[in-house]
This record gives C-alpha cells, sequence and structure tokens, in this order.
C-alpha cells in the first residue's frame, strides 16, 4: 500500500485532493488552550468534546486553522510544554477517540489543525529520563540526554528563564551527574546527536501526521544541538536535523507544514527556511513589539526599520505574525534601551513583568482602546506573513498579573455573562483557573453571548476584517513596498499579487493626521476602500492628499474605473 494512502485519512483527503500546498500563505491561524476553551465532563478542564461543541463558533469567525498547545500527559509544571507521554491525550482532555473525533469535525468544517511537536526537552517524568537517569553512563539509554560530570560546560549560552533559573545544568542525585536543560530545571533536553532520539522523533511526528494533523509547530528549534565555545544556538547540526525530518515528511504526507519557533533576529531565523527544505514557516518574533512601541511613540520607524532588516526567504515559506500568544510579550529581540521603554509603557507594574518581556493580552496592552485594538489587529492581517489570533482576544479579553508564571494570560474562555462564564458547570473552586470576573474584563460584560448581539461589538468587527483578508491573496502571497511620506505618524504599505494591489494606510497617533502619498505611478486608476467597497477621488500625477481620525486606517483596492 502506497504510504500516502496509508496516511490519509478521508478528512484529509476531502482538504488536500485539489488543494493548494501553500495553504498556510492564506490562513488565518486560531491559538487556543484545549483546557481553556470549553468544559464538557464539569471537571473544570476544557476538553476535546467541549472543543468539537465551539467548532461552529470558531467556523463563524471566519479562521481557517486552529493551533492547539500542548494536551499531551504533563505534571503540567510549564502549561503542557514538560511532556511525560508524546502518544497520548492528558486524560483531563479526554481520549485518542475524542482527539480522532475533533480532528475529523474541524476537517469537516474546513479548518486545518495544527498541534506542537515539542523535541527540545521532556518532561523529568517522561520514561525516556526515567530509563536514562538509570542507565549507566555512557549507554545508549542514558544519551538520550545530554550529561555531564560538571556544570561548568558550554558556558557560552544564555540562560533563557532569568526569573527562575541560575544555571542551564541541574545535578541528578540518581544518575549523579549534570543534565542540561535550556528551559526549566525539570525540563532535561533530549540529545540529538544521539540517532535514537532522531529516530524516535521522527516516528512521534508520524504517529500525529497518521491521525491527520496537518501541521507541526516545532518548540524551541534553535536550542536542539550544544557545542562548547558556542551560544548552543542556531548551529548547523539543527538544520541538518530538520532537513531530515522535513525530507521524511515530504516523502509519505502530502499538504503538511512545519511552523518554526525560533525567537531570534530575522537574519538569524532566515536558515529555518533553508532552500525551501526545512521550515514552510516560522514566527517573526521582532515584529511584535516594534509594532506596540510604533503605536506608543507614535512613529512609523520601529515597524519599518525591522521589515527593512527581515530578509527575503523562498517562495514557498512565509512568516506567521502576531499580536499576542500564550507566552510573555517578549523583549528578547530589541535593545536594552527599548526594553526599559517598553516596560515603562505596557508594564507599569512589576508584577505585570516576567522573564524579559510582558504577561499582558492584548486589550490590556492597549488600555482596553477599541480604535488601538482594531488598528493592531488591522495591521496584523495586511502585514506580510500569517496571522496568528490568540483565543479570547476576538472580543478583547482581559488577564490577571497575578497568577503565577504566564497563567494569567491563560485564563478561561468567556462565553456568556452566565456562572462560570459559560466555561464550565463545574464548582467555580474547581475551575483549572479563576475566571477574569473584574472590570472591565469581566465575563458579566465581555462575552462571546454580548458581542454577538452587537453588531458594532469587537467581535463583529473581527469577523469583517478575516472575511476581508481571505477575500485578497495579495495579503497572504503578495509583495510588500513601504511608501515614503513626511508624516512618521503614518504608515504606508503597498501588497500587490498578480492583478491586485492593495494600499494600507495606518495613523499611529492618537491626534488627527493628514498625510500625502505619491500615487503618481497609478495615474488614472480610482482608490476602492474595502470595508465599505466606498470609491474615494481618481488618482492624478498630484500628491493624494488622506486625512485620519485618531488612530483611523483604510484598506484600499487600487483599480481602474470601468470604461464606456
Amino acid at each position: 500500500m502506497a504510504s500516502d494512502q496509508r496516511i490519509q485519512t478521508p478528512e484529509q483527503a476531502s482538504l488536500t485532493k485539489g488543494g493548494d500546498p501553500l495553504w498556510y500563505k492564506d490562513a488565518v491561524i486560531y491559538q487556543l488552550h484545549v483546557k481553556g476553551f470549553r468544559d464538557s465532563t464539569r471537571d473544570g478542564y476544557g476538553d476535546f468534546n467541549g472543543l468539537i461543541e465551539k467548532l461552529d463558533y470558531i467556523q463563524s469567525l471566519g479562521v481557517t486553522a486552529l493551533w492547539l498547545l500542548p494536551f499531551y500527559p504533563s505534571p503540567l509544571r510549564d502549561d503542557g510544554y514538560d511532556i511525560a507521554d508524546y502518544r497520548a491525550i492528558n486524560p483531563r482532555y479526554g481520549t485518542m477517540k475524542d482527539f480522532r473525533r475533533f480532528v475529523k469535525a474541524a476537517h469537516d468544517r474546513d479548518i486545518r489543525v495544527i498541534t506542537e511537536l515539542v523535541i527540545n526537552h521532556t518532561s523529568d517524568q517522561h520514561a525516556w529520563f526515567q530509563a536514562a537517569r538509570r542507565a549507566p553512563p555512557g549507554s545508549q539509554k542514558r544519551n538520550y540526554y545530554v550529561w555531564s560530570d560538571s556544570d561548568e560546560k558550554y558556558k557560552g549560552a544564555r540562560i533563557i528563564f532569568t526569573d527562575s533559573e541560575k544555571s542551564n545544568w541541574t545535578w541528578d542525585p540518581v544518575a549523579k551527574q549534570y543534565f542540561w536543560h535550556r528551559f526549566f530545571y525539570h525540563q532535561p533536553d533530549l540529545n540529538f546527536d544521539n540517532r535514537n532520539v532522531r529516530r524516535a522523533v521522527l516516528k512521534i511526528m508520524k504517529y500525529w501526521l497518521d491521525m491527520g494533523v496537518d501541521g507541526l509547530r516545532l518548540d524551541a528549534v534553535p536550542y536542539l544541538i550544544e557545542r562548547d565555545g558556542t551560544n548552543c544556538e542556531n548551529l548547523p547540526e539543527t538544520h541538518q536535523v530538520l532537513k531530515e525530518m522535513r525530507a521524511e515528511m515530504d516523502a509519505h504526507y502530502s499538504g503538511r507544514l512545519f511552523l518554526a519557533e525560533a525567537n531570534q533576529w530575522p537574519i538569524d531565523v532566515r536558515p529555518y527556511f533553508g532552500d525551501g527544505d526545512e521550515c514552510q514557516m516560522a514566527f517573526h518574533f521582532p515584529l511584535m513589539p516594534r509594532m506596540y512601541m510604533a503605536l506608543r511613540r507614535e512613529d512609523a520607524t520601529p515597524i519599518i526599520d525591522i521589515l527593512r532588516q527581515t530578509p527575503e526567504i523562498p517562495q514557498s515559506c512565509q512568516w506567521a505574525i502576531f499580536l499576542r500568544n500564550h507566552d510573555e510579550l517578549t523583549l528578547e529581540m530589541v535593545s536594552d534601551e527599548e526594553r526599559d521603554y517598553m516596560y515603562r509603557e505596557y508594564a507599569t507594574d512589576p508584577l505585570m513583568r516576567i522573564n524579559v518581556g510582558i504577561r499582558r493580552r492584548l486589550a490590556p496592552l492597549l488600555g482596553n482602546g477599541r480604535r488601538q485594538i482594531e488598528l493592531m489587529n488591522a495591521l496584523l492581517f495586511t502585514m506580510p506573513g500569517t496571522p496568528v489570533v490568540y483565543y479570547g482576544d476576538e472580543i478583547g479579553m482581559g488577564d490577571n498579573v497575578y497568577l503565577g508564571d504566564r497563567n494569567g494570560v491563560r485564563t478561561p474562555m468567556q462565553w456568556t455573562g452566565d456562572r462560570n462564564a459559560g466555561f464550565s458547570e463545574a464548582d467555580t473552586a474547581a475551575l483549572y483557573s479563576p475566571i477574569i470576573s473584574d472590570p472591565p474584563y469581566g465575563y458579566q460584560s465581555v462575552n462571546v453571548e454580548a458581542q454577538d448581539r452587537t453588531s458594532t461589538s469587537l467581535l463583529a468587527w473581527m469577523r469583517r476584517v478575516i472575511k476581508l483578508r481571505k477575500q485578497y491573496k495579495a495579503f497572504g502571497r503578495g509583495t510588500f513596498e513601504i511608501l515614503p511620506l513626511a508624516n512618521r505618524k503614518i504608515l504606508a504599505y503597498l501588497r500587490q499579487y498578480q492583478n491586485e494591489v492593495i494600499l494600507v494606510v495606518a495613523c499611529l497617533s492618537r491626534f488627527s493626521q493628514a498625510a500625502e502619498l505619491n500615487l503618481s505611478r497609478f495615474a488614472g486608476s480610482q482608490l476602492i476602500e474595502l470595508f465599505g467597497e466606498t470609491p474615494f477621488p481618481i488618482i492624478t500625477e498630484m500628491p493624494y492628499l488622506l486625512t485620519f481620525a485618531p488612530h483611523g486606517f483604510y484598506m484600499f483596492r487600487i483599480e481602474r474605473p470601468n470604461v464606456g
């Protein structure tokens, strides 16, 4: 039997048959926690059956792919990224049968599924680590992980979680050696110099692709390999591992995706695309803080600078861009001065800060300002890359800075103004996390049901902008050109793909502004505003004047007027 026949489930085939292998370029991705979305069993934790109940809502939002955070058995000391078993479902979230039902239900709605492949490290509760610590030094089982008799090795590697970890080495009293970890001390790093580890990871990859999963987010890929005398990041051997994995995926599975998580400068992330033979997508981390910086400074320069520093990538590849996610708003890829500025502007309370970042959701970051929220999302949906929306941000959910770690941005989805926000029928004390209840973000007013009833709600606007994004391939596939302006408070750029020409102009100021654009190359054409299909005056050789309300923006289609 051919391998593609072996793995192609009927619902997968419905998506890939005659489908576009570059589907991820036009995608709108919605990121969620299974545990945080909907509880169907009244135990206080969301589950796959609850998620299935809410797929119609996700479909109504207009998104085309779901990115699920880890749902595997885990001690949950790092929100599931500390995996204890790669081939099972955390019992709190359901069963493997429930997962298969979910994948089929999502595919029936033309929604693709992206899951996590956390290959840099495991939990210290994983059977591999328990076997390794008891195996003799130098044995294959021991060498599933990285060990040393001293904690002085690899001194050039930085510590990532500076708030909680003092070293990348932890002493194991059973093994009587130190084990290496780039993240928390309970997450030992796998040893990718061990061929057996690479084989095991390939088997796990195939296991989930066989389930019909459409994409795999590769967590923390810059840290797979360690070498003395280096910073143990972005090493050439890492790319050999990724090429091997991609080749195996391409040989047996059609239309599937690797999404790299590499919190690095764009020039350092570029190699993770390879020659189109490593990851099809990678996150553009440095763009995110500069969008907030530009908004608060009322100056487009930070956005323009980072986009100009972003190298060309292979034609088949794509950046993933986002405003917020499940982690802190990372400030690793900014200067010390810029980091201090961001802390002053967006995290005045020290409780809002963690590691080298800010643990807040989108709406609180922007002071719950509707204009600012719309502006930032307008930029997200029109800049080069595939947008990722974090669950709850489409209704303006708040956060809880009093919860530990980054859990303040991982609270239950707010469905209704009823008990437990409609998330669960469990006792309130049994919920995995407190519901956001205090104004102005309390579930009594900020919830899906209330916004469904209001045509001017943020949810209604998000549905419109997502629908608009999907109408034009220029946003996902088009070229990107920044237009020079004398007024730095205005950001203007063109997106072009085949016959589509889109102009986006955004005001970053809290005050009204005006700007003159040089559109003479389009003289004789007309601007059509996309939200209302409203025609604007014909473009001439003269500068084109636009005026803006505070934090206002335009999206235009440039087209020739009808003749005759």
